[in-house]
Parts: C-alpha cells; sequence; structure tokens
C-alpha cells in the first residue's frame, strides 16, 4: 500500500489540467523508471509494456488518465496538498482518477516481469481524458495494433460498468426569409426550429439496452432574431445526445436527419458507446470473482475504444470533480487487491 500512497500524495501536489500534464508525465516517466521498467512516452501519455512482451500474445491494456479538471470554487482545503485525515486522503484528483491509476501502476508493477502470462499487459497512463482530446489516449491508440481488451480505471466502487452511454453534440440550422414582422411577411425560421424540436422531443429510440437507460436527444440551447420587428430567417439550435449501446452515433444522427427540416451537423461521432461481450474473457473473469456490473452514464476513455472493455476502480463517481475531493485508504486497498485477483483470474482461465 505504501508504494501506491506515497505515488497518489507525490501526483496530488503537481498541478496536471487537461493539455497540461507535462510534469505529471515526467513524473510517472521516473516513477515507472525507478522501479526498473522500460517506458514510452507519446505526448503527456506514458506507456509502458511488459518484460516478456510476446508479439503472438493479445494484449491486455491496463488504462487511467493522470489529467484533472480544475479545482471548484467552493474547495476548502488546499487542492494540491495531499492532506491525510484518517482513512481520506484530500487533494485534487485523489477519486477521478488518481486512486484507480496509482493501484493499476503498482499491479503493472507487480507483472513486469511475470514469466508466465498468456497475455501481454500494456499500462497507458493517459493525458486529456477529461476534455477527451485528440491528444489523449486516441493519439496512442491510432499508433498500435488493436488490443484485445482494457481495463480503465475510474471510481466505480470497484464495480464493473461493462457498458457506458456515448456522446454526440449536433447543431441545428433552420433557414427562412426575412420579412416584417407587423405585415406577416417572410418564412419564420424560429417556427420550423420549433416544429423540428417538437419532433426531437417526441421522438422515441426503440432499441433497449440491459444495462444503460434508452438513448435519449434533448434541445439544450437556441438562437434567433436580430430585432423585435424582423421575421427571423435563421434559427440555431443544439441537440445533447445520449447514446446506449444498441446504437452507433452515425446511426442516432441519421434518424434524427430523418424527422427534421433543419439541417443537422454532428460535431462529432468519436464518443461512441461502448459495450463488453458476455462471452469474452473480461465479462468471465467479472463473472468469475462475483463483481456487481452496471451500465455508466458518465464518460470515460472507453468511449476512444473500439474493443472490449470494463471501467473499474476505487473511490466513487459522485465524487467526482467535487469540492474537497478525497479516496479512502481502505479504497485504494481493495482496488489493489481486486486488480490483481482479476489479473490472476485472466491468468489462469485463459486459454
Amino acid at each position: 500500500m505504501k508504494p501506491i500512497l506515497t505515488r497518489l500524495q507525490d501526483l496530488i501536489a503537481i498541478p496536471s489540467y487537461s493539455k497540461q500534464e507535462d510534469q505529471t508525465a515526467a513524473y510517472l516517466y521516473d516513477d515507472l523508471t525507478r522501479a526498473g521498467v522500460d517506458v514510452d512516452q507519446m505526448g503527456n501519455n506514458i506507456l509502458a509494456r511488459n518484460l516478456y512482451w510476446d508479439d503472438n500474445r493479445p494484449v491486455l491494456v491496463l488504462n487511467s488518465h493522470h489529467d484533472t479538471v480544475r479545482p471548484a470554487s467552493t474547495y476548502t482545503k488546499d487542492p494540491f496538498k495531499p492532506n491525510l485525515e484518517s482513512d481520506r486522503l484530500y487533494g485534487l484528483g485523489s477519486n477521478d482518477a488518481g486512486g484507480a491509476l496509482c493501484c493499476l501502476i503498482q499491479v503493472f508493477i507487480d507483472y513486469y516481469k511475470a514469466t508466465d502470462l498468456p497475455f501481454n499487459l500494456l499500462l497507458i497512463a493517459s493525458a486529456e481524458e477529461e476534455i477527451s482530446g485528440s491528444g489523449g489516449i486516441e493519439a496512442v491508440l491510432r499508433e498500435i495494433p488493436t488490443p484485445w481488451g482494457a481495463i480503465v480505471g475510474e471510481p466505480t466502487q470497484m464495480r464493473a460498468a461493462v457498458a457506458e452511454r456515448g456522446l454526440m453534440v449536433v447543431d441545428g440550422h433552420s433557414a427562412g426569409v426575412s420579412g416584417h414582422a407587423a405585415r406577416q411577411e417572410g418564412t419564420n425560421a424560429l417556427y420550423i426550429a420549433l416544429e423540428d424540436i417538437h419532433a426531437i422531443r417526441h421522438f422515441t429510440f426503440t432499441k433497449e439496452s440491459r444495462y444503460l437507460p434508452d438513448t435519449q436527444a434533448v434541445v439544450t440551447q437556441i438562437s434567433a432574431g436580430t430585432q423585435h420587428n424582423v421575421v427571423p430567417d435563421r434559427c440555431d439550435f443544439v441537440i445533447d445526445v445520449r447514446v446506449n449501446d444498441q446504437y452507433t452515433n452515425e446511426e442516432v444522427f441519421q434518424l434524427l436527419d430523418g424527422i427534421t427540416q433543419s439541417t443537422l451537423t454532428a460535431r462529432s461521432y468519436r464518443l461512441n458507446s461502448s459495450f463488453l461481450p458476455e462471452e469474452h474473457p473480461l465479462f468471465q473473469a467479472i463473472r468469475s470473482l462475483n463483481i456487481p456490473v452496471y451500465g455508466s452514464p458518465t464518460l470515460s476513455d472507453q468511449a476512444l475504444m473500439n474493443f472490449p472493455s470494463l471501467k473499474m476502480g476505487p473511490g466513487r463517481s459522485a465524487r467526482s470533480h467535487t469540492a474537497d475531493e478525497y479516496i479512502e485508504l481502505s479504497e485504494l486497498e481493495e482496488g489493489y487487491v481486486k486488480y490483481r485477483a482479476f489479473i490472476e483470474s485472466l491468468k489462469n482461465n485463459l486459454p
């Protein structure tokens, strides 16, 4: 436990906002090097492969992130001072996701020189997770062969998230013809948008998920008009779309595009939902260890993985991004023990 706690305390003391993680990247590089690990770096992403890597074996990714959000204005403690009070370690990033990261790093170090693994271990301490940035794990995955599976470290109370909702933001634009409001001239773009918003509001996505809520599309912003007596010839609105594992983002976009008159444009299709098939050995390990499963409403680096993955780690999601963030020492211990048990289960049962 001591190396995990020391590592986490050191990380808390180093500011690491998204896109500004160079100092924590340097720390992790040195920390792993001191442990005898051969380390690579891509941008602010830190990578390490187990010593007896075999290109013929499947690759299991151990991933968590070392960037943080900015501290909430209501902090009563110094967010960069690792403050240990009884069983609680306070500090920015302690829960999201420093605890999971430090546990996974220690497990990787434990197995770094193992000669009996039927799979390779690839540690990725990723950057830019909090903003789903293109310089984070997405940049790493573009440069390596597709892994066989991944354990993504996030605060889940060591429950296994076997599905995760995707996110897509869509911009809508309706075009009309301007005219004098008093004479009711022109074509009101705002009315066109309102008809589309009504259609979106009452549209039902019929494919149901076992683990996630139904796919939903919610209009969250709208803008139209220049002055009170001019019929607007343009109206812009924004749709927040949350996608379950039964749809791809592209499929949901086509459905929305088919029920609207406005021109729709997806800002990105890249943050897709994820789902771990029950026949995958990762799911079998979950069952063998009696780990509770659930569907996660929050995004993680899973959204950028086009291969099987699960999300699991110490801490509670409800503490993430809150003032006076903390993780309990008992949670760190549980995380380390259960991560090791997971690797052992895979090692003993993988053909």
